[in-house]
């Protein structure tokens, strides 16, 4: 077998878009993934530009500005999957200023709204349907000469099997092969129901019953949802799917009589302290690139490019 020059470890949206970043940069690129891309955490999520549980740093700020122009950049090539969309943001809490992030989209306003909300956003965030996308991108990596690999990892050391350097992308699973015990899980619940003509991503995040969203697409709509931190079951929940199902119509009437297509459920790979994203101080050989939460498609590109950064200077 001849050996890549980095092997990525983990086929999700951060591995994926580290892998193409390497590739584009003249790296020959592995990826080692426990499960098809297609079938990853990545492929359940809405997928909306937005930094969700984010804290404000400088770093995970550029990753996001970064993404939110090659997303947009994409949406105006075609590349499947990817469109703009114009977002609406209720507001509960006094707005004393844009959001910290406010920076990274470029385009957003603010407008005093009606109790029981305080003020409405206005910005465009690109919208990213995963499984074309998640496809499109795998077909990109293969068609450079790159390679995906099936294959589950008991320790990151077997991935030098493949290649001298290693990016460990690996999400929740980073945990326990990083011996991170920052790392937990926050589940994650959406329901798909048929679009009724919807095109405006609209957001309550303030709701006291839960974060609201409601996001079109093509053909469904994405209604949420729940973050749920520490909990790891992906279960199925009658009454919590109903709860999202009132908070979504309560916000956009519209979906009142939109027919319920199925639902999705993930964990979310949390990190407290926010992203990992460094060489590891014990193998230089090592870069993390772990620990997005909810915001992996916010900051994939901006971090995959700092990410093969490091990887490049270690090879």
């Amino acid at each position: 077998m001849t050996k890549a020059d980095v092997v990525v470890a983990g086929g999700g949206v951060i591995g994926m878009t580290t892998a193409l970043t390497l590739q584009g940069r003249g790296a020959r690129v592995t990826v080692l993934t426990a499960h098809d891309p297609a079938d990853t955490v990545s492929a359940v999520a809405a997928a909306v530009w937005y930094p969700s549980h984010t804290q404000e740093d400088p770093r995970v700020l550029r990753w996001a500005r970064d993404t939110h122009a090659e997303l947009r950049r994409q949406a105006a090539d075609g590349v499947p999957g990817v469109v703009d969309r114009p977002t609406r943001m209720w507001l509960r809490h006094p707005y004393t200023g844009p959001p910290w992030w406010a920076d990274a989209c470029g385009d957003l306003t603010a407008e005093p709204a009606e109790p029981p909300y305080t003020a409405l956003l206005r910005f465009t965030a690109p919208s990213v349907e995963m499984t074309p996308y998640l496809a499109w991108l795998r077909e990109r990596l293969e068609a450079g000469g790159g390679q995906v690999v099936r294959r589950a990892l008991g320790t990151l050391a077997e991935a030098y099997e493949f290649a001298p350097v290693v990016v460990n992308a690996t999400g929740l699973a980073a945990g326990q092969l990083a011996a991170d015990p920052a790392v937990y899980p926050a589940r994650g619940h959406v329901l798909l129901v048929a679009n009724p003509g919807l095109d405006v991503s609209v957001r309550d995040e303030d709701d006291p019953a839960g974060v609201t969203y409601v996001h079109p697409r093509r053909h469904d709509v994405v209604l949420g949802g729940t973050y749920d931190e520490g909990v790891a079951h992906t279960g199925p929940d009658p009454e919590e799917a109903a709860a999202i199902r009132r908070r979504c119509v309560a916000l956009v009437p519209q979906l009142a009589e939109a027919p319920v297509l199925g639902e999705r459920i993930g964990l979310r790979p949390v990190r407290r302290g926010g992203p990992r994203v460094e060489v590891d101080p014990a193998d230089g050989r090592l870069v993390h690139a772990y620990g997005h939460g909810g915001a992996g498609v916010t900051l994939s590109w901006g971090c995959a490019a700092e990410v093969a950064d490091l990887a490049l200077a270690a090879a």
